[in-house]
């Protein structure tokens, strides 16, 4: 068995997938690794620049399949690491952390993942520049447990084989929290260090355009999925512990719906109309005032009401088993040795 398999996960990733693929090769070399590239169906040079590397390229045969939880399993149907880290195609993996994370898993069998600090490179909209505050303020300062890996990790790959599949197809998000919350249930631990692990460089796209592409990709069913998931993996008593995004969909739905029963019951309909829509106001401004940044409140809440509505979506979808082949095609294959001999391609 292969020691270590790195997985990136990649969707149009033209301009990224180069850093990604050579600190992927850096970090398997004194491994004597795998990289395989999941591909989604890219429609950019992604594949014609990863070609040119000593690494395995597979790809999604339905592009309609496209989805967050779908290339990483992907890539983990391909693999044979004993150890197998998930990388984004706009990541820099650190070597340093593979080794520190290796050195862990196998010093303490019972650990199923390790993860890093992974700080964000670029803030070109109001949602990135929330998670690099997030980020920051999250940080570990000592290695300790946490519920799930966020932003990718190194996993043992007996603890996935034990709960059945590395990520869960149809998610649209929320992955990592469902595999994290599956080992933990199933008595595993995760661990987080306080070291580098990955540099994320994110979308250069504005707030509106990002916006507009999470509705077009689908993500807005998420809170649906992760429930319907969370039910049939036996965690839905912790889900809406755990999520706060969950939580605060379930407070919009209760407001509109105490704002709908007061238009019943009251006669004074312009009244409870307008004092609904000042509740909504005084929330921008709080988070306003908060963020110093009108543009935040507003995207805010509107991100937390298209989050409750159409996240109901994702309770009924079309769902397929995650233990299912996922249909592909291997593009290319790793040539034997390849990795330690020749890691960046001319």
């Amino acid at each position: 068995m292969t020691k270590v398999s790195v997985i990136i996960k990649a969707l149009n990733e033209e301009t990224n997938i180069a850093r990604a693929v050579e600190s992927a090769l850096r970090a398997v070399a004194p491994f004597d690794g795998e990289v395989i590239v999941a591909d989604s169906v890219s429609s950019d040079r992604t594949v014609e620049i990863a070609s040119r590397y000593p690494i395995k390229i597979v790809q999604l045969a339905n592009a309609h399949e496209r989805c967050c939880g779908i290339a990483p399993q992907l890539g983990y149907q391909h693999s044979s690491g004993e150890y197998v880290y998930i990388l984004d195609g706009d990541m820099d993996l650190d070597p340093e952390f593979v080794k520190a994370a290796i050195a862990l898993l196998e010093r303490e069998p019972d650990i199923a993942g390790v993860g890093g600090f992974i700080p964000e490179m670029r803030a070109m909209n109001l949602q990135f520049k929330g998670r690099m505050k997030r980020v920051a303020q999250q940080r570990v300062r000592e290695p300790r447990d946490v519920k799930c890996l966020s932003g990718g990790g190194l996993y043992r790959r007996s603890s996935i084989e034990s709960v059945g599949y590395l990520s869960n197809r149809n998610l649209v998000a929320y992955e990592e929290y469902d595999l994290g919350t599956r080992l933990r249930v199933n008595g595993w631990r995760l661990r987080m260090l306080p070291i580098r692990a990955a540099d994320h460089y994110s979308y250069t796209l504005g707030t509106l355009r990002l916006l507009w592409l999470k509705l077009r990709a689908g993500f807005y069913v998420s809170e649906g999925q992760i429930i319907r998931a969370a039910h049939q993996s036996g965690y839905l008593d912790r889900v809406f512990r755990d999520i706060f995004a969950l939580r605060l969909s379930a407070m919009v739905w209760l407001y509109w719906l105490a704002v709908l029963l007061a238009l019943v019951v009251v006669p004074y309909r312009l009244a409870v109309l307008g004092l609904a829509f000042a509740g909504v106001a005084a929330m921008i401004a709080l988070i306003t005032y908060r963020h110093r940044s009108l543009a935040s409140g507003f995207n805010s809440v509107v991100d937390w009401h298209l989050l409750a509505v159409i996240g109901v979506a994702g309770l009924f979808g079309r769902w397929r088993s995650p233990t299912e082949p996922i249909a592909s095609r291997v593009i290319k294959e790793q040539t034997p040795h390849a990795v330690s001999a020749s890691p960046i391609a001319p």
